[in-house]
């Protein structure tokens, strides 16, 4: 079975709107600059430094390469090829790539070819660089006759993500089909940790860490069934939605993330969600949408990166947190014993490395990934998979078309599609449409609900399409008769107005300096509060620079709220209970306004219907 869609490379598809404004942000930020203010990238091993040598460079690169190339920026690109170019030199002859000795090699985690491996493919469906498939062949061939050997294993960490290397053999076969490839991919198959047999794990989580329960390992596993089915032409068998169902059975979050701080935590909101694992859920959640062309892995993919994406960094894209709460009241260290099951009492704090420097490496290949999954190629045409602004530009039965998407989605629920084609084409247009979509209508007309628009073939010159619909707040059940507001793909808090003190310092040798300090961020506003009803208003607002502007949200949805007996957790005094003591109102219901939960720092998310 081979894939029902494929993705557009950085030089078909390109960002517009707001889009393009956050990939500005990210370029401006910490991502953008972690070369230059970082020790782990700034002076890697990879390049010749005495730094890291290991995920922390391959993992800024899978973020790094295609921001750059979406942007157009040749400053950005001019960076990329210097990293590039370094590690390339230092090949060795034999193909290792590596920056480990020769003597070293079997204690060497080799997870870092893998995903080595994949930052390689990225880079070369940006910039076409004819040594890449050499680069990749000989490093992967290499990676072959060592593990065939006994001179190398799979590793700790690769063990558990054994499929991240299928991205590069399906380049490999495709551009140079040899019998090695099918045996190093049975290879990691076989001697890849089974999942199959780990889930019963996965539903009572436990003060401890496994690499069975580490949630990043988790959130990369679920796309491996479609990787491999992909490569060795198999039919699915449905592995990941039965992973997925049992992730979010007993471990799922309001956001559609999965908690795990660093490993699987439960269904309390107050339990952390690392950043990793929400990149890595996204990208996972990305291929899948493209493999088996099933909508429901579009939305859930809106969901978490329409939310738990933006809420886990700041809004200028200097600071992160290492692991987010649904419900977090607070964001400073915590005296004593940590909140968490497995992290650190300051893995909630946001800053430059707040817990381990994986997540400051890695978050940036969130938004970039996103923007590459807006439109899609079908057997037939394109599919906007992904409604946020964007334009593409291919050639379609020898006819050059472009589409273009303007839209404020996911804030506004309008879009306006123009189609250019050079000469009359029977492209066909498919444009998904969510679950959760009402009233729906095509150029000013209602129209009959459907998952999927299509529009066959186009003639030349321009063609206008305007969508529009509606969608409905609605409370939506959570755990221990809890809710959440969810109005489409965004969910809802109330936000908790915050106080920031800076903390700039130097702790081995890592120096943290405004814009990339770290910060205590207090609460100063009152979060024991509760739905009252289900009536809600909502207020469009003026968007600003930001798209998920804390202080100019771009929606509002009001509704009455009142005081309740909440209470703190058991010994903290940072930390609200995971349910409330009493559900009793304290006082009347007022108005209040809640903002999407990716525009918040402190927020209450899940809450009770009193």
């Amino acid at each position: 079975m081979s894939n029902r869609y494929s993705f557009f490379t950085s030089n078909e598809l390109k960002p517009k709107g707001w889009l393009c404004r956050q990939l500005r942000l990210e370029a401006d930020g910490l991502c953008g600059n972690l070369d230059r203010v970082w020790p782990d990238v700034r002076d890697s091993a990879w390049i010749g430094g005495n730094s890291d040598g290991w995920e922390r460079v391959p993992y800024w690169l899978d973020g790094f390469v295609p921001l750059a190339y979406l942007l157009e920026d040749e400053k950005l690109i001019a960076r990329v090829k210097f990293y590039i170019d370094s590690i390339i030199k230092r090949q060795e002859d034999d193909g290792w790539i590596c920056p480990v000795s020769l003597e070293n090699r079997k204690n060497y985690d080799a997870w870092a070819i893998l995903l080595m491996s994949k930052v390689f493919v990225r880079y070369y469906e940006c910039s076409h660089d004819e040594r890449i498939p050499d680069v990749l062949y000989r490093m992967m061939k290499n990676y072959y006759t060592m593990l065939s050997n006994g001179d190398i294993s799979l590793g700790s960490w690769g063990n558990f993500r054994w499929f991240e290397g299928f991205p590069a053999l399906i380049m490999l076969k495709r551009i140079r089909p040899e019998p090695w490839l099918d045996e190093l991919a049975n290879m990691l198959r076989t001697k890849g940790i089974d999942y199959g047999k780990l889930e019963e794990r996965w539903k009572t989580p436990l003060n401890k860490w496994t690499y069975e329960t580490h949630i990043v390992n988790l959130c990369m596993m679920i796309k491996s069934e479609v990787l491999c089915c992909t490569f060795f032409n198999e039919e699915p068998k449905g592995a990941a939605e039965h992973f997925f169902s049992v992730l979010d059975k007993y471990n799922g979050t309001a956001v559609g993330t999965f908690t795990g701080d660093e490993c699987l935590s439960g269904i309390s909101p107050t339990q952390g969600t690392e950043l990793c694992s929400v990149v890595e859920l996204m990208d996972s959640l990305e291929q899948i949408y493209a493999y088996t062309g099933d909508a429901i892995w579009a939305e859930r993919l809106e969901k978490t990166a329409f939310n738990a994406l933006p809420a886990t960094i700041t809004e200028d894209m200097w600071a992160h947190q290492y692991v987010q709460m649904v419900n977090q009241i607070d964001c400073t260290p915590f005296p004593g014993r940590s909140h968490f099951r497995t992290n650190s009492s300051q893995s909630h704090m946001f800053g430059l490395e707040p817990g381990y420097g994986c997540c400051t490496a890695n978050f940036g290949q969130g938004w970039p990934k996103l923007a590459l999954s807006a439109f899609m190629k079908s057997d037939s045409g394109i599919v906007s998979a992904v409604p946020i602004p964007s334009k593409v530009k291919t050639v379609w039965n020898n006819v050059p078309v472009k589409v273009s998407l303007e839209t404020m989605y996911p804030f506004r629920n309008s879009f306006t599609y123009i189609i250019e084609a050079q000469g009359d084409t029977d492209m066909v247009l498919d444009i998904r449409i969510p679950s959760f979509a009402r009233k729906l209508t095509v150029n000013g007309k209602p129209h009959k609900k459907s998952d999927m628009l299509c529009f066959n073939g186009f003639a030349a010159g321009k063609t206008k399409i305007n969508i529009s619909y509606d969608i409905a707040p609605v409370l939506e059940s959570r755990p221990e008769h809890m809710y959440c507001l969810r109005r489409g793909s965004l969910v809802f808090a109330l936000p908790i107005n915050a106080s920031f003190e800076r903390k700039e310092y130097t702790e081995n040798g890592v120096e943290r300096k405004y814009p990339y300090c770290d910060y205590y961020v207090r609460g100063t506003s009152d979060w024991n509060k509760a739905f009252t009803n289900r009536h809600f208003r909502i207020e469009e607002c003026e968007p600003g620079d930001i798209p998920f502007s804390h202080d100019k949200p771009a929606i509002k949805i009001y509704t009455d709220m009142c005081h309740i007996d909440w209470g703190l957790e058991d010994g903290f005094e940072t930390v609200c209970a995971k349910t409330p003591h009493h559900k009793k109102r304290l006082d009347e219901p007022t108005e209040q306004m809640l903002v999407p939960y990716g525009c918040t720092y402190l927020r209450m998310t899940e809450l009770p219907l009193v």
